[in-house]
């Protein structure tokens, strides 16, 4: 089969583009904006990529053409496809017919760390030699790659790992389909990592994401696990509402929690009072060992002890984009992280506050998100960066002022329009034992290349 997806270089569609390649289909794709990490692996994966969305593709004739969230009405490919009457489908539907169908899927929802926290799944149970399906929304180091399909358990070479671990987003699936694409996934084990009001261009309010947040729920069936974080208001409303499916919370007095934590990222881990073992890794913040634990138990419901789980996540190597180290000039390091929401800002500021003790932290922000670019949160920005000694942020494009919002900062924080003009100004500031935290959800032109290079002088 041929098919052609529109948007391919969002990390979802990118993903489905990789799974599509490997399942033997041809790949083709298009999209407006191009980056690495996604264009690099599609590309490495000999998958045709078009600029735009001319309607002269339909000269591709493809099986089916597969349409990703971020195509609208109007897009001339599009509309040329529905005048015609061609055949499309979402991009979540066509993974729910075509690859989960049948599967055990560990589905891993939540405003923040699903990317992370999918990764450690998919990672437990790849060291566990269950070589399962994944597809995530960034490249975990420990794969190399956003997306897969099962591959053969070490316990039985000769069959096909009935496991696939998904990050299931609550954005919406398609302009033709508004349910939030994690309700077409039906897991059997579902993460509720947490729940707090983000996606401003498309919910009104917290309680429209919680009923998002709801219909997945329903979806789980009875013999089936939900692990929930027990610290969040917002998923005790939404099981409040009706739940058929066992419940393991982590994070709270009960159940799964973090133990002592100590000074070389190591904590213990504590499951209804007893202690299961200790996970000795390098990871920074409460975040992370938050994520752990949740992957933890998920991955026990899948039938992997907990001293295993606690032992490959000893060789979790995180996700690219999640505070990664891109490169050192002059005794000043450069970050490059995905936070791009005002909680997310703010825990992984406070985590690399939390390894660099007194050295300064210079944050560089693009609030490139829809909602950011709606302002619904601009407020939150300043005590989200109160912990950076510096804040520089890039500000082109918005529809609000920057430099009003971070006023609570005073002279710490500069705004910019132009990102030359940035890039200097954050070398000029910048000393030797500096660290330079970039957070964007984009590819921020290019940003970290250009401070390493000017650092460099």
């Amino acid at each position: 089969m041929h098919i052609h997806i529109l948007g391919i270089c969002g990390t979802f569609m990118g993903g489905i583009a990789a799974i599509a390649k490997q399942a033997g289909h041809r790949v083709t794709g298009c999209d407006a904006n191009v980056y690495p990490p996604m264009s690099t692996q599609l590309e490495a994966m000999g998958i045709e990529l078009i600029a735009g969305f001319g309607e002269e593709q339909l000269a591709l004739n493809p099986d089916v053409y597969v349409i990703g969230n971020v195509v609208k009405r109007g897009t001339p490919l599009m509309e040329a496809i529905m005048d015609r009457g061609l055949p499309y489908i979402s991009g979540p539907q066509w993974l729910a017919e075509n690859v989960l169908a049948g599967r055990w899927v560990l589905a891993v929802a939540g405003t923040h760390g699903k990317t992370t926290t999918t990764s450690m799944l998919a990672w437990i149970l790849e060291d566990a030699g269950l070589a399962p399906g994944f597809l995530i929304g960034g490249i975990p180091e420990n794969f190399g790659v956003s997306a897969r399909l099962p591959g053969a358990p070490r316990q039985d070479p000769a069959s096909v790992s009935p496991f696939f671990v998904i990050e299931a987003d609550e954005y919406d699936t398609a302009f033709f389909d508004k349910r939030s694409k994690f309700v077409h996934y039906r897991p059997r084990t579902a993460i509720l990592n947490n729940l707090e009001f983000d996606h401003a261009d498309i919910f009104a309010d917290l309680a429209a994401i919680e009923t998002q947040f709801h219909h997945l729920v329903r979806t789980v069936p009875g013999a089936g696990l939900i692990v929930s974080n027990g610290r969040e208001d917002s998923l005790e409303r939404v099981l409040e509402r009706g739940c058929w499916t066992p419940v393991e919370r982590f994070g709270g007095d009960t159940g799964w929690r973090v133990g002592a934590v100590s000074d070389d990222g190591g904590f213990e881990v504590w499951l209804d009072g007893a202690l299961q073992g200790t996970v000795r890794w390098e990871l920074i913040g409460e975040h992370n060992r938050m994520n752990a634990i949740a992957a933890i138990a998920a991955a026990r419901h899948a039938g992997v002890a907990v001293k295993d789980a606690i032992a490959a996540l000893s060789r979790f190597a995180n996700v690219k984009r999640r505070m990664e180290v891109k490169g050192v000039a002059n005794g000043v390091t450069v970050y490059d992280d995905f936070a791009h929401h005002p909680t997310a800002i703010a825990t992984t500021v406070a985590g690399l506050r939390a390894k660099v003790g007194r050295a300064r932290i210079l944050a560089v922000l693009e609030p490139r998100s829809n909602t950011m670019k709606l302002g619904t949160m601009k407020e939150a920005l300043p005590g989200s960066l109160a912990d950076a000694d510096r804040v520089f942020c890039f500000g082109a494009n918005l529809g609000w002022n920057p430099a009003e919002a971070l006023a609570p900062l005073g002279e710490l924080a500069r705004s910019f329009d132009d990102l030359d003009a940035l890039v200097a100004a954050v070398a000029a500031e910048a000393k030797p034992g500096d660290h330079v935290l970039v957070m964007s959800n984009g590819g921020f032109g290019g940003v970290h290349g250009k401070l390493l290079a000017a650092l460099a002088g």
